[in-house]
C-alpha cells in the first residue's frame, strides 16, 4: 500500500498535518515526502511495489499539475509506452502515468482506468484540486472540512483526528472537484442481465477471474498468497500456481485448538504445490490483539472486528519473517456470489438487490478489513475477485443462476474451475465456513468470554444507552464500540450499520452476524 494526504488550503500547518499524517507510515515505510502544492498540501508515504527505485517517488510533476496516489494500475505498460510519445515519463512507476492521462482526458479519465485507486490532484492550469477513488473503494479515502472551509483528504481517519469535525468515507466511484461529488461508475449496477446458459456463464467467469489473478501477479516486489481453505482464497492460488513457474508462497492461520480450515489450507497447499506456511495463534494472542485490530479498523462492526483479528496476525508474522510485499486475497467473492444467509433471500430480485447493497457497501467492510490488516503491517493487498470486468459481469448474471439451486453456494464459480482439476473436490465442492469461525470457534467464544467478564447485565445496559447512532446490543457489541470511541470519539458515522444477515427474511432474524447461527449453517464448519 501507500498512504497520501492532501489539503485545498493552507490553514493548517504543515507541521500540524505532517505529524498526523505520519500517524499512517506503516502503509508506506520506504520513504516519505510532504510538499506545498498549489493553495495546499500534497503528502506521500511509500510503499515500493512498481519501479522500486527513487523515480517511482510522489508527488508526481508535470506542467505544473501535481498528484498523489494509493494505487495500482493494471495493464499500464502498453499505455505508458504510447503516452512516452508525447510526454517526460522519468520512471517505471504506473502511477506517474496518471498525469499524463490527465492532460489527454480529463475527469474522464477515471472512467478509462483498470485499477485500484485513490488519488489527490492538484490542477495548475486551473488551480483547483481534484480527488477520486476507484468504482470498488479497494483503495482507502476519507475527508473532511477544515475550520477553514477548505477540505482535507487522507487515505485512513487516524490522519484526520484532530484536524476536523466530521470524518467521512470518500464515496467509491466518484471524484470530487469544486466541493461536489460526482459519480463516474457503479459496478454494482446493471441495466440488463445477461441472458446466457450457466454453461457459457461459467466458461467466461472462468476466463474473468484467471485474468483478474494473471494482471494482479505483476509487481515488481515479492508476492504471496493469503489461503484460508475456503474456496476464494484457493481458486486465487491455484490459478496463479497453474501460472507461474515456481511455487507461490502460502499462509494459513488457525487457533491452537480448533482451527476448522488448516486442514483444509494445507490440503490445497499440498495439491497445487505451494510452499505453505501455518501460523498457530492462542487466546493470549487474539484478546492481546484486540485493542490494536480495532484501532487500525477505525470500526465498531462486530464481522469486520472478529474476521480481521486473524488477518492481522498473519500479516503481521508474514512482515517480521518473510520478504513478501504483496498478499492477493480472496475477499469480494461472497458479495457476489451469495453467502449462507441469501440461500433465505425470498426471490431472486431480493437476492439481487441484497448483492448489490453489499456491492455497495464493501469499502467499509469485507474491503476495509483486508486493506487494513495488511497495509499496517506495509504490505499491499491486491483482490483478483474486486477485478472490474469480474465484478460487473458477474453482477449482470440472472440471479436466478446465482441463488442456491443446488444445495451449493457458490456453484457457478466451483463449476467454472471443476474441468481445470486445480483443486481436489473436497475443497472445490466444500460448503463454506464464515472466516471469523473458521481460524477456530474458539476465537469468537473466547471474545465473547472478554465481553462477559468486562461488563456485567447492568453496566451493559448503561453502556449501550450512551450511543443513539447504532446502539450496541450485546455485550461484545458493546466492548467493541467503546474501544472504538476510544480513538475515534464521535466518529461512529464513518460505519452506516452492523453487518448482519437481512432480518426481513425469514431465517435470518437473528442477534449474532456469523453463519453459525443460521439454519443452513450445516457442515460448513467440519
Amino acid at each position: 500500500m501507500c498512504s497520501i494526504i492532501g489539503t485545498t488550503d493552507r490553514s493548517l500547518s504543515a507541521e500540524t498535518i505532517q505529524a498526523s499524517f505520519d500517524r499512517t507510515v506503516s502503509r508506506g515505510p520506504d520513504m516519505s515526502r510532504f510538499e506545498q502544492v498549489g493553495p495546499g498540501y500534497l503528502g506521500f508515504h511509500r510503499l515500493a511495489i512498481m519501479g522500486l527505485n527513487e523515480r517511482g517517488m510522489q508527488p508526481f510533476h508535470m506542467d505544473g499539475d501535481s498528484v498523489v496516489c494509493n494505487g495500482e494500475l493494471y495493464g499500464f505498460r502498453p499505455l505508458r509506452a504510447r503516452l512516452m510519445e508525447r510526454y517526460e515519463i522519468r520512471g517505471e512507476s504506473d502511477c506517474e502515468i496518471l498525469l499524463p492521462l490527465w492532460r489527454e482526458y480529463g475527469k474522464e479519465m477515471f472512467k478509462t482506468l483498470d485499477a485500484e485507486f485513490a488519488l489527490i490532484l492538484h490542477d495548475g492550469r486551473s488551480g483547483k484540486f481534484v480527488a477520486a477513488r476507484d468504482p470498488i473503494g479497494i483503495r482507502p479515502l476519507y475527508y473532511g472540512r477544515l475550520q477553514s472551509g477548505g477540505w482535507i483528504f487522507a487515505s485512513e481517519p487516524k490522519s484526520l483526528m484532530g484536524l476536523c469535525e466530521e470524518i467521512t468515507p470518500f464515496p467509491p466511484g466518484h471524484y470530487w472537484i469544486d466541493g461536489q461529488f460526482v459519480r463516474y461508475a457503479d459496478p454494482a449496477y446493471v441495466g440488463y442481465f445477461t441472458m446466457k446458459s450457466e454453461e457459457e456463464v461459467c466458461q467466461k467467469l472462468r476466463r474473468l477471474l484467471m485474468d483478474g489473478v494473471e494482471k494482479r501477479l505483476d509487481a515488481d516486489a515479492p508476492v504471496g498468497f493469503l489461503l484460508s481453505g475456503g474456496l476464494d482464497s484457493s481458486l486465487v492460488c491455484a490459478i496463479a500456481q497453474k501460472m507461474l513457474d515456481k511455487p507461490i508462497r502460502t499462509f494459513a492461520i488457525g487457533m491452537d485448538v480448533d482451527a476448522i480450515d488448516l486442514k483444509y489450507a494445507r490440503m490445497a497447499a499440498d495439491y497445487i504445490g505451494s510452499r505453505h506456511t501455518e501460523v498457530i495463534i492462542s487466546e493470549k494472542d487474539v484478546l492481546e490483539a484486540l485493542p490494536t485490530v480495532v484501532e487500525l479498523l477505525g470500526t465498531w462492526d462486530i464481522t469486520t472486528i472478529r474476521a480481521s483479528i486473524g488477518m492481522y496476525l498473519v500479516c503481521k508474522w508474514i512482515h517480521e519473517r518473510t520478504d513478501v510485499r504483496v498478499l492477493l486475497t480472496g475477499e469480494i467473492s461472497d458479495e457476489l456470489f451469495g453467502y449462507k444467509y441469501t440461500d433465505f433471500a425470498p426471490g431472486a430480485a431480493a437476492f439481487q438487490e441484497e448483492a448489490e447493497k453489499r456491492v455497495r457497501e464493501l469499502h467499509v467492510y469485507d474491503v476495509l478489513r483486508a486493506d487494513r490488516c495488511i497495509s499496517v503491517n506495509s504490505l499491499e493487498a491486491r483482490v483478483p475477485f474486486g477485478d472490474l470486468k469480474f465484478v460487473r459481469y458477474a453482477m449482470s448474471i440472472d440471479p436466478e443462476l446465482k441463488m442456491n439451486r443446488h444445495n451449493m453456494g457458490k456453484y457457478l464459480l466451483r463449476k467454472a474451475f471443476a474441468g481445470d482439476k486445480i483443486l481436489p473436490d473436497e475443497i472445490l465442492w466444500r460448503q463454506k465456513a464464515a472466516f471469523s469461525d473458521a481460524v477456530g470457534h474458539s476465537m469468537v467464544n473466547d471474545l465473547k468470554a472478554l465481553a462477559e467478564r468486562t461488563y456485567t447485565d447492568e453496566e451493559f445496559a448503561k453502556g449501550a444507552a450512551k450511543y443513539d447512532y447504532r446502539p450496541p446490543f450485546t455485550k461484545e457489541s458493546l466492548l467493541y464500540r467503546d474501544l472504538f470511541e476510544k480513538y475515534y470519539p464521535g466518529q461512529a458515522k464513518m460505519i452506516p450499520d452492523y453487518w448482519m444477515p437481512n432480518k426481513s427474511w425469514p431465517g435470518c432474524d437473528v442477534d449474532d452476524p456469523s453463519a453459525r447461527v443460521l439454519a443452513n449453517y450445516g457442515d460448513s464448519g467440519k
